[in-house]
């Protein structure tokens, strides 16, 4: 049996779509059909169902892909200690990001590991937080880096990267005052999406205080968040570091209420994260360590 057959099975499987599964591993749709035959003629049974408009595993598929996926892994393993031992890093790094994470300059990141790594290709995908831990625990992503509420999720290794306090945004222009949760309840609020820890810890602080916060803009990105605050279409609600760099607002820290945002970098543990992983957590330390270093 072809690992490549695998690969294809394991690809149509995850798109649900022979088409697209043929554009996923470069080949041409035909080639890929005859190869899942030929799979399926070597393990005596049909794996796919092709009968509905999305392609599903069938009960013998779906026995059979854990064991496929395993299969790929251990190859791309042994790929990878081999090039250990020799000393170079390659293979593939794939890396997830949610929308809200801002306290580090992940493009800067990836460009300094690129050219200390050039033998790993890298990709990058942007989810939401729920949907980023899913694709980590199911191997389809290799990190991620994820904002985290007040408690850690399951079944994944994090590494906390950034704590740091949450604070009120307003114009710099508006008249100075404290800011409570109280005085918060009168104004329109500048947030985050439903879903992620940040959010979900202020919405459950509102709550706790008898009202729902009027949130009348919601963004993914934390700076387009700050700029709408700048532009004076109410407060937002940010960690520090990202009101630190916009010169038009002003910060003022939520009295009674003690807030943080914390950003980690999710993986599923030892030994399961490859070599480029490993790399990549490596620097992404080396990087936090000198700029704190510098910040001393």
């Amino acid at each position: 049996m072809e690992l490549r057959r695998l690969e294809y099975f394991v690809a149509v499987v995850e798109e649900a779509n022979f088409t697209r599964a043929a554009d996923r591993v470069h080949v041409a749709q035909s080639g890929l059909s005859a190869q899942i035959r030929k799979l399926e003629g070597d393990l005596g049974a049909v794996l796919l169902d092709r009968s509905a408009r999305d392609v599903v595993p069938t009960e013998a598929g779906r026995a059979v892909l854990p064991y496929a996926r395993a299969a790929l892994q251990a190859y791309s393993d042994a790929r990878q200690a081999v090039a250990e031992l020799t000393g170079l890093v390659r293979g593939h790094l794939r890396l997830g990001v949610t929308a809200s994470v801002s306290a580090f300059d992940l493009p800067q990141l990836l460009a300094d590991f690129h050219r200390t790594h050039p033998g790993v290709e890298i990709t990058l995908s942007e989810n939401g937080p729920e949907l980023a831990l899913e694709l980590l625990r199911s191997g389809r992503l290799d990190l991620t880096l994820v904002g985290l509420g007040p408690a850690l999720p399951d079944g994944v290794v994090v590494e906390i990267l950034a704590d740091e306090p949450v604070v009120a945004v307003a114009a710099a222009a508006e008249p100075e005052g404290a800011a409570t949760l109280a005085t918060l309840a009168e104004r329109d609020l500048i947030c985050l999406p439903p879903g992620g820890g940040l959010r979900a810890e202020f919405d459950s602080a509102c709550a706790r205080a008898g009202f729902a916060p009027r949130v009348v803009f919601e963004a993914g990105d934390p700076h387009m968040l700050a700029r709408l605050a700048g532009c004076g279409l109410g407060v937002a609600i940010l960690p520090l570091s990202v009101a630190r760099r916009h010169p038009d607002v002003r910060a003022t820290p939520i009295q009674g209420l003690s807030l943080r945002a914390r950003i980690g970098l999710a993986h599923r543990g030892e030994p399961t994260v490859s070599p480029a992983a490993r790399a990549f957590l490596r620097h992404i330390r080396n990087a936090l360590q000198s700029a704190n270093s510098g910040d001393a």
